[in-house]
């Protein structure tokens, strides 16, 4: 199924939730206070030396966008990726998911940061500030690739790309700006932890409305459909050690949940599953498409017409 998503539109500018618009606020605030208040950062933003005892820097950090293009683009990729996520995650799981990647993304950031000042004793992993929200950007990302993985999405009306590549394509630009831009510490671990903390939680911890089961056991999702077809088997062995390392009491505590002592699911829990989370991500892109379609015929040469006339 291809469609023009994200390309355009009467109805693009519509049809923001009201809780993507708070928490838009919530950024553009965050940015106001650092401008006027520079040393406001020193409080909000992650400093990993000051982190303890300034332990709230883990939870502020992800909201504080210290550069206007930042905030612009934050706020941008929040209010069209939100009216498509939170519609189907439901308002009380799209917080959640914010909440939870963001902390999870920013505790990873100052484990890394400090070691990166042992490994080289350089003192500005320990005194940069660090903030955005780039790794729940990141992790939006992913919540798209989980929902519509082979909807097509066109890029500026030049190519079109599947939803599954987008977290990778993300991944793998910023990693080559960083060749080329002297500020990538301020941004790339972020969009690194961000990608694997939202895959996380996705894959294993997420309750699912449908099944009061949590996570995404279904292969198309698995660690591996991160990366080419050629790589899997080399990225293969060790996303199952990790599993076997981080998650496997996740596996026995889901042998009520449609999976057996193993973590293998049982017939038909796993692809059933996964196909109806992904017809509803479809059939929700396509309905909000065809509203905006509809709200964009209504004008014609600066004329109004009436919708029910068009039908």
């Amino acid at each position: 199924m291809s469609t023009p998503a994200f390309s355009g539109g009467g109805g693009l500018f519509t049809g923001f939730t009201q809780l993507c618009k708070g928490l838009a606020v919530v950024l553009v605030g965050g940015h106001i206070v650092v401008q006027l208040l520079p040393l406001a950062v020193t409080y909000l933003a992650l400093i990993p030396a000051r982190t303890i005892p300034f332990a709230w820097n883990l939870l502020t950090a992800g909201y504080i966008e210290q550069t206007t293009y930042g905030a612009a683009i934050s706020i941008f990729a929040l209010l069209f990726i939100g009216k498509l996520l939170e519609p189907i995650w439901g308002s009380k799981e799209f917080v959640k998911f914010i909440l939870v990647v963001n902390f999870l993304t920013y505790v990873c950031v100052f484990i890394t940061a400090i070691a990166f000042y042992y490994a080289t004793r350089l003192e500005i992993y320990l005194y940069m500030p660090i903030s955005g929200f780039h790794g729940v950007l990141s992790g939006f990302l992913v919540g798209i690739k989980q929902i519509i993985p082979d909807q097509e999405l066109s890029v500026f009306g030049i190519a079109k790309i599947k939803a599954k590549w987008l977290p990778s394509i993300m991944i793998l630009l910023s990693v080559t700006a960083s060749f080329f831009l002297a500020d990538s510490a301020a941004y790339l671990p972020m969009i690194i932890f961000g990608t694997y903390m939202s895959w996380i939680y996705l894959r294993y911890l997420q309750r699912r409305s449908e099944t009061n089961f949590r996570g995404d056991p279904s292969d198309e999702f698995a660690f591996a459909t991160f990366f080419p077809e050629f790589l899997r088997p080399v990225v293969n062995p060790i996303s199952t050690i990790f599993h076997r390392m981080f998650c496997g009491r996740s596996d026995i505590s889901n042998e009520g949940n449609g999976y057996d002592l193993g973590g293998i699911p049982l017939p038909g829990s796993d692809s059933i599953e996964a196909s109806r989370r992904r017809e509803r991500g479809a059939r929700a892109l396509e309905e909000r498409l065809a509203t905006e379609r509809l709200v964009g015929a209504t004008t014609v040469d600066g004329q109004h017409i009436d919708a029910s006339e068009e039908v």
